[in-house]
């Protein structure tokens, strides 16, 4: 079967921002991804994905063994940014942008879910499958693939028209769509995200250690606690860490409001206090964060995060005080 004849990549592109994606593009499956697998696996080699061994799943590297028959991959992006500033105060606790509104899966499986349901509806013989941040898929590769835009020095996919502020997914299906171009990169002689981090996590451009990086530590690092390199460098961070993003110039040029209710924050993610995170009951977190990425930061690491972030703070105004 012909399956070009049954749907056209613009009928596709068109339908995707219907449903409220804000970027689409098409990445064929039949290209080489040889050079990507390389640098995955070197990058794990390193050492550099910490404990994250989902990272070393064969499907990243190979998409055939997701769908044997997958031809082509649409992939999406959604605006999350939302114009709200933090405090200057360290009395207060930074959360990621990301966090600040309802969990993105949620908001992105349900456009993608219907998404996918529309291009099986179209033939029997469509096979279709969704990711968001979900699946052993790497995303930002097909993003790039697929013309959305390109992997920054820091790791994060930039699009010309939003920033780093996007949310990707894709939907891998049998279908052979016409494809995009792959988008240049434009970081140009930039080494601005390299110069702010303040654990040294871009190790050079294009390159993040894990194991130095603040959000990796908030999000992912389980142990009782954290390192002391990380911990007295968090700079009130207690949920992922914006920094390289923040100084981004694709990002303070080009960050647009989105139009998604659902990550408008909620009011107490802008501007919560440390001493009250350090001090967080699990039923006070259970109710802190309905519906919201960060119930991934367990209380007990949310509460070692704001203690982490208080304790430097002690030192840094009292050198020699010792708090170990």
């Amino acid at each position: 079967m012909n399956y070009c004849s049954i749907v056209s990549s613009n009928v596709v592109k068109g339908k995707a921002k219907e449903l409220g994606f804000h970027k689409v593009g098409i990445a064929a499956v039949n290209e080489s991804t040889n050079a990507e697998a390389e640098r995955l696996q070197a990058w794990i080699k390193l050492g550099y994905h910490a404990d994250m061994e989902w990272m070393n799943n064969p499907k990243r590297s190979d998409i055939s063994l997701i769908m044997p028959e997958a031809r082509s991959l649409v992939c999406v992006a959604l605006n999350y940014y939302t114009p709200h500033q933090r405090p200057d105060s360290a009395e207060y606790a930074k959360i990621s942008r990301y966090g600040w509104g309802r969990d993105y899966h949620k908001v992105m499986n349900r456009k993608l879910k219907a998404l996918t349901t529309w291009l099986q509806s179209l033939d029997p013989s469509i096979q279709a499958r969704y990711y968001a941040d979900t699946g052993p898929v790497q995303d930002k590769v097909w993003a790039q693939r697929a013309g959305i835009g390109w992997i920054a020095k820091n790791g994060n996919v930039i699009t010309r028209a939003y920033g780093s502020w996007v949310f990707l997914g894709e939907v891998v299906t049998n279908l052979e769509l016409e494809k995009d171009s792959p988008h240049t990169e434009h970081c140009g002689s930039c080494t601005r995200c390299l110069d702010a981090c303040p654990t040294g996590a871009i190790t050079q451009p294009f390159v993040v250690d894990a194991n130095r990086c603040i959000a990796y530590h908030t999000i992912e690092n389980r142990a009782a606690e954290l390192p002391e390199a990380i911990a007295s460098q968090m700079q009130g961070w207690v949920a992922g860490c914006d920094i390289c993003q923040d100084v981004c110039p694709w990002n303070q040029r080009f960050a647009q409001t989105t139009d998604v209710v659902d990550f408008q924050p909620y009011p107490d993610n802008i501007a919560p206090k440390l001493i009250e995170l350090a001090q967080i009951s699990d039923e006070e977190w259970d109710k802190q964060f309905p519906a919201s990425a960060l119930r991934r930061i367990k209380p007990e690491m949310l509460r070692r995060n704001a203690r982490a972030n208080l304790d430097a703070s002690k030192r840094n105004n009292d050198p020699e005080s010792n708090h170990f």
